[in-house]
């Protein structure tokens, strides 16, 4: 995420003027690629609000949807969901990615952490530090286990979130001789991990500590 309120309300004047430097090819393209995020570019975000209608139907013909959440400020396109089983097949435009048990973990672990930080109210914007991240994960690997281990594995881990998104890394603040790294977690983190499996973390959690008791339990890779 990035700095609230800068540009949470546009004007319809601002809007108008911003759109017209935009078609479906400037704003399509980019989705196909990743996520939009409105703080990232204000233009580009105007532009798909005011295009949004010509952009759903565009990407549908590709068997896509636009996901646009205007409160939190990202927008991406996902598979249609097939209803109709004889439906000819269609080649995929956006890929799965198939996530190792332990970022599987990371990731779950830290929307847990987002949503604890929303209920307390506040700033919009959620962001730790590199061991605030470690100690997520500590809680559950053996006493003792080895540090430097753990912290190049949650070194792995993060940037692999990061390469999908979810996780951003911070630049440190200039005139500073030491920083521990910092990382901002994305919002968009809520549209992949719904309320719906956020209310069956505990049980996740436990199938989770029984994987990583388990002997070959670190052992895994995207």
């Amino acid at each position: 995420m990035t700095e609230p309120d800068l540009f949470d309300e546009l004007t319809p004047a601002a809007t108008a003027a911003t759109a017209p430097s935009h078609d479906l090819t400037t704003l399509v393209v980019p989705l196909l690629k990743s996520v939009l995020y409105r703080d990232d570019d204000a233009p580009q975000w105007a532009a798909l609000l005011a295009l949004q209608a010509r952009v759903r139907d565009y990407v549908a013909v590709l068997g896509l949807d636009l996901v646009l959440d205007e409160a939190e400020g990202y927008a991406f396109l996902r598979a249609k969901a097939v209803t109709d089983e004889d439906a000819p097949k269609l080649p995929r435009l956006v890929a799965r990615r198939p996530l190792s048990f332990q970022v599987s973990l990371l990731l779950a672990l830290l929307r847990k952490k987002l949503a604890e930080f929303d209920a307390g109210g506040g700033d919009t914007r959620l962001i730790l530090s590199r061991d605030a991240i470690a100690e997520l994960i500590r809680v559950f690997l053996p006493a003792g286990s080895n540090e430097s281990r753990l912290m190049d594995q949650v070194d792995t881990h993060l940037n692999k979130i990061i390469e999908l998104g979810f996780v951003r890394r911070l630049k440190p603040v200039a005139g500073s001789a030491r920083q521990t790294p910092m990382f901002e977690v994305r919002r968009i983190l809520k549209a992949y991990v719904d309320a719906q499996w956020l209310g069956e973390f505990d049980a996740r959690l436990a199938t989770y500590q029984t994987q990583l008791a388990a002997p070959d339990g670190e052992s895994a890779d995207e």
